[in-house]
């Protein structure tokens, strides 16, 4: 069902999992009434009573009841089967019943009372006392509220006895013993649940037992209400007296095994992967992979005991111990000699493949669970699957169970990381909610580094278990220092270290050492390519080898050709690397580097290159056919490459530093974003500065202080750029000074200064012109052009755009062809020749998108819209400014985005011209 609601706890309401905010507590007390009486109208009246009872009344009651109303129906309008209509008698709420907790409670504890099989009433009451979540309308007080609250707690209380009493004729006296002790000592003067303890202890060989807490009850009951026992307690302390065989457990007449371990009394959340098992119930085979520690048993438990009732034959269940600490999973003929016996099988034959036969056979046709849990391999499972379609199988294992779905068409379900809101329930569940709430900035810290693992999470739960005193922040200090020790508890079933060598123990020695190796990668995944560098092997080898980490769940292939680790997986693999992880990270390095000076030479053929040297051994770079691919790579890789350059500055990699700053500044500049290029730069400069490699110094600074100018920071911009226009003149570098003052002058334009930019263009020009350098001479007459016309000399601005168009096109310059045409559309604008300049914008636009140049690409939609609105065409304008407006916004420039806001608004309130219709 799409939508649930919950009131056995919190009061929410969900829609496709995902939960609906509510609002506030008055809100949810309306949603409350409502859903107590779903499907019935409730007046006005009863509703003021019932939410504010005895508080200070709203001044206008009624209108303070439709104004809740409203905001209801808002906060449930994603749930469309759910309508809140307003009836003669009041208010009412429509929805099935079942999908509100407490309704769905009930019908299941009334079929499981009339249920005339005891497994099955067993089921059904279990099903209904699953349901709660906590103490119902919680954290929400009315007087109606509190009654209906106690009223609950009594229905679920007998219904708790109901299902002791199933229990008990099912003869699970010695299961139940642990509850009942418990039960009872919170319930002293319930005569019905002390007879069950009674009864339970009697049968479990212990009437002295249960003859001592008669007398405990018995006196109790005078002490504090002076009253004795019930006939019925009285007349059981009879029978336990004269060991009376009607006390005797009854004896079934068929074996009905139930195998399945204790459900997981502490499970919350995994309702996405809750509603695969349902959808799932008709295959008869399911398989749950996943890390280790990420929750497959306990997923695959709490689904089975949810679904007791349809396995009405039983369920079996085996821990085929597949990752086991001593590495030896149970075979096979264990197995099924353990299910044979406990399907109550007198003779078994000695061969194994009989017995497999014979297991067969006996559950032939029978509505039954077999749960085959922590499995090696599909070799292992495929003799324990049923032949009968009407069993159910579900399996778990940390590996890839390929075998089964090829074979057998099992349908598998791979378990990821807890979403956030799943995660914090798994530890509010574990530690209530005051904790967590108390310190909801240390709680967020701690859960992000138990990266959504359930395992990790239930480990730091213990631990503050063990220290309910102490503020959660002292965990999450010990975790900040190292999260895998934090998470050592010296126990091997609850630790994660040792969780994951179990893993790790089936892997070969160069599969583990990919492992390793992949854990020294600094970025959240990585290509084929990367790691065939960083392994130093050939691609083929590293993708097999891949592909074993992907069977056991160690790596995840999340698009084709990309893979990536868990968090906790990641340093736990770390901790594996081989003693040569140097020389590891020193290949990833390099390809790093030369990859993306191979994408860079792509994007801009005509700039001056920098030399870089060769590749180490075992480093293989990729290459690049097209602008495209190399975009593409850039794009993909952008976040890794800003890991490898941290990660080559912390090992002292100088040189690499900004060489791999180099080949970024193009893609930079394409996508506009200045903000990274300011900070890659940056770290850029102070590596060059420990290199002493004083070129280097000087580009760095001229690319640093050209990323400032293009961010506002004007200032830095201009320290930067004087220093390398300094160092340029003092080493007679002609080269270096003009670049300097090709630079300077685009800082004076950030600043709308176009005079001084010109004084700095026009020295740029003369020098790039005597330095015989044609494409660099063409953006000089590009920028002098620009800075000419936005002074209104569009006389002497257009020959230098023509004489940059012809070198631009000569050269084969793309982007200075774009950046050429733009200026030369805007010249055609201001002298009145608009449809002219619309073309040129156009052919501007066409080369832009070509090149994902979407810093420039809304620089001239800007454009357009102007000359459009010149035109009278106010439509073609909008379409202009909000496409400018989208990349603005997407490019983080406000000032630009709001100038641009502000001619909408202006052209909304323009009337219509004929040559918009």
């Amino acid at each position: 069902m799409a939508v649930r609601f919950r009131l056995l706890g919190d009061v929410e309401a969900h829609v496709r999992d995902q939960p609906l905010a509510i609002g506030y507590a008055q809100l949810r007390c309306v949603l409350a009434v409502l859903l107590v009486e779903a499907n019935h109208a409730v007046s006005v009246d009863q509703l003021v009573d019932r939410v504010w009872g005895d508080r200070r009344l709203p001044r206008h009651p009624r209108a303070a009841v439709q104004h809740s109303i409203t905001l209801l129906r808002t906060a449930l309008a994603p749930a469309a089967e759910v309508t809140i209509a307003r009836k003669a008698a009041g208010y009412q709420l429509t929805v099935e019943p079942d999908v509100v907790d407490l309704h769905r409670f009930h019908r299941l504890v009334e079929e499981g009372r009339t249920a005339t099989d005891d497994s099955r009433a067993a089921a059904l009451l279990d099903q209904a006392l699953d349901l709660w979540h906590g103490e119902p309308f919680a954290g929400l007080a009315t007087a109606w509220l509190d009654a209906t609250r106690a009223t609950l707690v009594h229905h679920r209380h007998a219904a708790r006895l109901d299902l002791v009493d199933v229990r008990l004729r099912l003869g699970l006296h010695a299961a139940l013993l642990p509850d009942l002790s418990a039960w009872t000592a919170t319930n002293p003067l319930d005569e019905r649940l002390a007879g069950q303890f009674m009864v339970a202890l009697y049968r479990s060989g212990r009437p002295a037992d249960a003859l001592e807490h008669y007398r405990r009850v018995r006196g109790r009951l005078a002490d504090d209400l002076g009253t004795d026992p019930s006939p019925p307690l009285r007349r059981l302390h009879e029978q336990v007296l004269a060991t009376d065989p009607a006390l005797v457990a009854p004896v079934t007449r068929s074996v009905v095994p139930q195998q399945l371990p204790a459900r997981p009394r502490l499970f919350t959340g995994r309702t996405r992967e809750l509603a695969h098992l349902d959808a799932a119930l008709g295959q008869d085979t399911v398989a749950i992979g996943g890390i280790g520690g990420i929750g497959k048993t306990w997923l695959a438990l709490h689904w089975a005991h949810a679904h007791l009732d349809r396995f009405p034959d039983g369920q079996l269940h085996v821990d085929l111990r597949g990752f086991d600490p001593t590495g030896r999973p149970v075979p096979t003929a264990t197995a099924v000699r353990g299910f044979l016996d406990a399907l109550g099988a007198t003779t078994v034959p000695p061969d194994l493949d009989a017995q497999v036969g014979l297991y067969r056979s006996l559950v032939a046709d029978k509505r039954m669970l077999v749960f085959l849990d922590n499995a090696a391999d599909s070799a292992q499972v495929v003799p324990l699957l049923p032949g009968s379609p009407t069993c159910t199988v579900l399996i778990t294992s940390r590996g890839r169970l390929s075998g089964l779905v090829a074979a057998h068409g099992t349908r598998s379900l791979d378990l990821d990381r807890l979403p956030d809101h799943e995660a914090r329930q798994v530890l509010v569940r574990h530690l209530g909610e005051d904790r967590p709430a108390a310190e909801p900035g240390v709680t967020a810290d701690l859960l992000a580094r138990c990266a959504g693992l359930p395992l990790a999470i239930g480990i730091v739960a213990a631990r503050a278990t063990t220290h309910p005193t102490f503020p959660l922040s002292v965990l999450a200090d010990e975790l900040r220092e190292h999260v895998l020790d934090g998470l050592d508890t010296g126990d091997d079933l609850v630790s994660l270290r040792a969780v994951f060598s179990w893993s790790c123990q089936a892997l070969s020695a160069d599969a583990a050492g990919v492992f390793g190796a992949l854990g020294l990668f600094p970025g959240a995944d990585i290509d084929l390519h990367a790691v065939a560098s960083l392994t130093a092997l050939p691609t083929a080898r590293a993708r097999t080898l891949l592909r074993d980490l992907e069977q056991a769940h160690l790596v995840d292939q999340h698009v084709p050709g990309r893979y990536r680790m868990h968090d906790l997986v990641r340093l736990y693999a770390a901790e594996r690397a081989q003693p040569s992880a140097d020389s590891a990270l020193r290949r990833l390095t390099d390809f790093a580097v030369h990859t993306a000076f191979a994408a860079e030479r792509v994007l801009d053929p005509l700039r001056e290159p920098i030399r870089i040297g060769d590749p180490g051994t075992g480093c293989v770079p990729r290459e690049f056919a097209d602008e495209t691919t190399a975009m593409e790579w850039l794009t993909t890789e952008f976040p890794n490459l800003l890991a490898v350059q941290k990660l080559a500055a912390g090992h002292g990699w100088h040189t690499s530093v900004w060489h791999l700053a180099w080949a970024l500044d193009t893609f930079f500049r394409r996508r506009g974003n200045y903000r990274d290029a300011v900070a890659v730069w940056r770290t850029a400069v102070a590596s060059a500065d420990q290199t002493g490699d004083g070129a280097a110094q000087t580009l760095a600074r001229r690319r640093l202080g050209n990323a400032c100018a293009a961010t506002g920071l004007h200032a830095e911009a201009l320290r930067h750029l004087h220093d390398a226009l300094a160092v340029s003149e003092r080493t007679d570098d002609t080269c270096g000074q003009a670049h300097a003052h090709h630079l300077l002058a685009g800082l004076w334009e950030e600043r709308g200064d176009d005079r001084r930019a010109l004084e700095h263009a026009t020295p740029a020009l003369r020098l790039f012109q005597s330095l015989d350098m044609p494409v660099w001479e063409a953006w000089a007459h590009t920028q002098v052009s620009w800075h000419q016309a936005q002074l209104g000399d569009y006389r002497r601005a257009r020959p230098h755009g023509e004489a940059a168009l012809a070198l631009a096109r000569r050269h084969h310059d793309r982007e200075l062809e774009a950046t050429t045409l733009d200026g030369m559309g805007y010249i055609a604008h201001h002298t009145g020749r608009r449809t002219e300049a619309l073309d040129f914008y156009h052919q501007a636009l066409v080369l832009l998108r070509d090149l994902n140049h979407d810093y420039h690409e809304a620089n001239t939609l800007e454009r357009v819209g102007h000359t459009h609105h010149a035109l009278g065409h106010h439509d073609r304008a909008g379409t202009a400014w909000r496409q400018a407006f989208d990349l603005y916004q997407a490019q983080q420039r406000p000032d630009d985005a709001d100038r641009v806001r502000q001619r909408l608004d202006a052209l909304g309130r323009e009337p219509t011209t004929s040559s918009d219709r």
